[in-house]
């Protein structure tokens, strides 16, 4: 991580005193950095474009490996998802982990979106693809779906519709109106794709060139498409109920192309390019920054679950026997060394047959969280689910058991098993029992309470190690039940009970585009901290 604030920002305390402004002006004095023009003849500049903006949902692009990532995600969203805990005391012991919330840090989501997302995929409409080849615009509208949604979902309101369309003051969309956008722009989509699948369309390049997903494979775009409509629509369930129970149905209508169902349809983004790596597995085997929540190492380890294993390397503490343990959030301060925690348990990079690898493609969404989103619609009774919510919770357990090659066993009809309390091996004080009791095995006598938690706490141990969805399944839910920060430095505007809601707008934004944020924060409804929900975070 040294190396990161030496090539981005000051080190220490000027992490506190605005964010690093190298690029940032360009989202808002030129969203696009476009020009109009052709694409060469040999069409490499379409997919240049179009990989930068599939690298960049969860960045590994353009000399943001790893750096970008660690602040667009790991040291936020996979770490309140309880997913991960990092054992470094950066900014002194007072940073995102333990709720006091760096400036310097929380812009990096905003900056990739704009400049790595949004603006490829604007210049490709420039340059006439929409026109031009409808397939692949149906590819790039889903690739900015996909980035966007996230950017929404730790902010709130965000420029959406206005992006790109001025130098100055540009505007915000609230939420609500964000994702009806999504929604529309995936029916743009998915008609082109379903036109083009008919045989209606063809293409003079071969666009497996161009595709770091699914070389090429319309037929998966689409199930991706609506497999992310589906995820999009539960989201907003609390705020939108008959949004929510209309699109979700639509994406699961058969008629309309199906969803992800097998792991060789799963959305992961491939590493193909000189000096791109897996940014996650960089920074916990390079730089040994990131390690094992307590959360997930206490629910995996409580349920015997197969796949620990698979995810996590054992402890190589010296002062404990080798174990799964995590860190707990909040638990590093500035009275620790990084030499406290770190042989603390790793993502799996070296015990037995590792899962990961510095080549191990990005993961963003897989067929078991689609199982688990069906079987929560089965729950709510709605249309289109394609089996009993039993049936598909047990599927999304099967499915993802093997993806990680693990043997399933009789985990699913496990009624014994339950999430185990936390010690830590060195601190005490960081000692805390378990906050559910969910068990594995479903029980359709149970409240729909119940149900839910089962089905949530199954599908976050399923999702990992991509954080940003958990942690906004978290929010939404409520489930699984994390532990919460040890130290709470957000000076009263995070609860410790409720957790983090969202991070604040970039100090950028306030910088060079002060009318419009604020105005967004009225879009948002409440104080701009880390304590304010989103419009589909109701209680």
């Amino acid at each position: 991580m040294k190396r990161y604030y030496i090539s981005l920002c000051a080190l220490g305390l000027a992490l506190l005193l605005g964010a690093c402004t190298k690029n940032f002006e360009r989202y808002n004095t030129d969203n696009t950095g476009l020009s109009n023009g052709q694409l060469g003849a040999d069409f490499n500049d379409l997919g240049a474009y179009l990989k930068t903006a599939e690298m960049s949902i969860i960045n590994f692009s353009g000399g943001g490996d790893p750096n970008s990532y660690q602040l667009q995600q790991n040291l936020n969203a996979d770490c309140f998802s309880g997913y991960m805990m990092s054992p470094t005391p950066f900014n002194g012991g007072l940073n995102n982990l333990n709720y006091f919330l760096v400036n310097g840090w929380n812009g990096e989501p905003f900056k990739v979106g704009y400049l790595n997302i949004m603006s490829p995929i604007r210049k490709l409409r420039n340059n006439g693809v929409n026109k031009n080849f409808p397939a692949v615009w149906a590819v790039a509208q889903i690739v900015q779906v996909a980035g966007m949604s996230r950017l929404t979902d730790i902010y709130g309101p965000i420029p959406y519709s206005q992006a790109g369309s001025s130098k100055t003051n540009v505007a915000y969309d609230s939420q609500q109106d964000v994702y009806n956008r999504f929604f529309l722009e995936l029916d743009s989509a998915t008609t082109n794709l379903r036109t083009y699948l008919s045989g209606a369309d063809t293409l003079p390049f071969n666009f497996s060139n161009f595709d770091l997903v699914y070389s090429g494979n319309f037929t998966k775009w689409l199930q991706f498409a609506n497999s992310l409509r589906l995820r999009l629509a539960m989201h907003i369930i609390k705020a939108d109920p008959t949004t929510a129970k209309a699109q979700a149905e639509k994406a699961l209508d058969p008629a309309n192309g199906g969803v992800i169902t097998s792991n060789d349809a799963n959305m992961t983004v491939k590493m193909v390019g000189a000096g791109l790596t897996n940014p996650l597995v960089f920074i916990a085997q390079n730089w040994a920054d990131t390690r094992a929540g307590a959360s997930i190492v206490s629910y995996m380890t409580g349920y015997n679950d197969p796949r620990t294993s698979k995810y996590f390397d054992k402890s190589t503490d010296d002062a404990f026997p080798a174990q799964y343990v995590g860190i707990r959030i909040g638990s590093i301060t500035g009275s620790n060394s990084k030499d406290d925690y770190v042989g603390y348990s790793s993502i799996n990079y070296k015990d037995g047959s590792p899962s990961f690898s510095l080549t191990t493609p990005v993961q963003i969404m897989t067929a078991a969280e689609v199982y688990f989103l069906r079987a929560e619609v089965a729950v709510r009774n709605w249309s289109n689910a394609g089996g009993t919510a039993q049936t598909l919770y047990e599927q999304g357990i099967n499915t993802s058991m093997t993806q990680w090659g693990a043997a399933v066993g009789n985990y699913v009809s496990d009624t014994a098993g339950k999430p185990a309390a936390y010690k830590d091996p060195k601190n005490t004080a960081n000692n805390i029992n378990a906050l559910s009791d969910i068990r594995i095995q479903w029980d359709d006598a149970a409240d729909t309470d119940h149900k839910m938690e089962r089905i949530i706490t199954q599908k976050w141990i399923a999702m990992f190690p991509e954080g940003q969805e958990a942690w906004t399944e978290y929010r939404r839910t409520g489930y699984p039940k994390l532990f919460p920060v040890v130290n709470n430095n957000s000076g009263g505007t995070i609860s410790t009970d409720v957790q983090i809601r969202r991070l604040p707008f970039p100090q950028n934004e306030y910088n060079t585009n002060p009318t419009e944020v604020n105005k967004a924060i009225q879009l948002l409804g409440g104080a701009d901290n880390g304590g304010t929900r989103l419009w589909w975070d109701k209680q």
